[in-house]
């Protein structure tokens, strides 16, 4: 019979991957990845890829609301400077794809930086309209400034090129956003766990606490709001590359909830809490419209009665159980199952 994992070292409790067994099953995780566009329907690779760039998104908004406390409303406009930032650089000024993300993520920053400091003093439902309020603003922008955005025409994305290989399938595109995907997991891991992690928490539990015991909150603020703004960015860019079409109805307030539902149903600080709200909210769309046309087949009357508004029903009733019956989300549910795993055959 095994003993249980004791940890002796800070090395060992700071480890990605603490035991062989996660590594192995790290591992076979990998490899199914590999081989998911050789087994699976092209529309579900086309799925997964939507889902990596969700993921990375959320991300970003868990690190800025989860981990930070501060609340927003205005994510997808975020998504949008970065996408309409790699559609001109890409279209217009033809520059490549490793000028154009870091260029999405850094524009976006700039964008949470303006957003960040006029808001210092706001918290609650003062923060999130302010940040709803950004929102409008940008979606106004893109409509309107028909010089820069091209307005309600929308502007075209070229192939994306890595180093002279065009990623021109969403199987292609696949193997570059998990990659990236998984480097944003990694970053966002490491960065809740050292000194700028633990202040981003410190603020959300207590900030008025976290300022006598040193943590300037002004900088810190600041700060998650260009870091989680940049993987929106980063997201936005991504999303350009894969659609090849960017519109100003592809960013509005109803994405921005989206992605709050994201991280509600995933789980409010926490990076794993981020992977499974987007994967989870990105196919629940997909299984409820084929639930649509299945029910459609048993009562016809019913046919051509689906649209978007079932997938705003969904995401609000989702969120409401979520709150009531399981607040932190599937990594809570998630973490109770690996500690049931770990701790057999013992009971404490």
């Amino acid at each position: 019979m095994r003993s249980k994992t004791f940890r002796e070292s800070y090395y060992e409790d700071i480890k990605l991957f603490q035991t062989i067994w996660i590594k192995f099953w790290m591992m076979l995780f990998i490899i199914a990845l590999v081989a998911v566009p050789f087994v699976t329907d092209p529309y579900l690779v086309y799925i997964i890829d939507i889902s990596c760039i969700a993921t990375i998104a959320a991300l970003g908004l868990n690190i800025l609301t989860g981990f930070t406390g501060q609340i927003s409303l205005g994510h997808a406009a975020f998504l949008a400077i970065g996408a309409y930032t790699t559609a001109i650089f890409a279209s217009t000024l033809n520059m490549k794809f490793w000028v154009c993300l870091p260029a999405s993520g850094v524009a976006a920053a700039c964008a949470g930086l303006l957003v960040g400091i006029p808001c210092l003093r706001l918290k609650g439902l003062y923060l999130a309209m302010a940040t709803m309020s950004f929102g409008v603003v940008v979606e106004y922008v893109t409509v309107t400034w028909e010089d820069l955005t091209l307005g309600v025409r929308g502007i075209s994305v070229p192939t994306l090129d890595v180093f002279g290989y065009a990623l021109d399938s969403n199987e292609k595109l696949y193997y570059f956003l998990v990659a990236v995907t998984a480097l944003a997991v990694i970053a966002a891991t490491n960065l809740v766990r050292t000194r700028v992690g633990r202040a981003f928490i410190a603020i959300r539990d207590r900030d008025i606490a976290a300022e006598v015991m040193g943590v300037n909150l002004t900088r810190y603020k600041v700060l998650a709001f260009a870091i989680g703004s940049f993987y929106a960015g980063v997201a936005g860019g991504l999303y350009a590359y894969v659609m090849h079409y960017i519109h100003p109805d592809h960013f509005t307030f109803l994405l921005s909830v989206q992605y709050l539902a994201m991280i509600i149903i995933g789980g409010l600080g926490s990076v794993l809490g981020s992977v499974f709200g987007a994967v989870f909210v990105t196919v629940v769309p997909e299984f409820i419209k084929a639930l649509a046309q299945t029910m459609t087949l048993v009562f016809p009357a019913l046919e051509d009665k689906y649209d978007d508004a079932w997938n705003i029903a969904a995401f609000g009733l989702l969120i409401m159980l979520f709150l009531i019956f399981e607040p932190k989300g599937l990594s809570g549910i998630w973490l109770r199952i690996k500690t049931c795993f770990k701790n057999w055959p013992y009971t404490y």
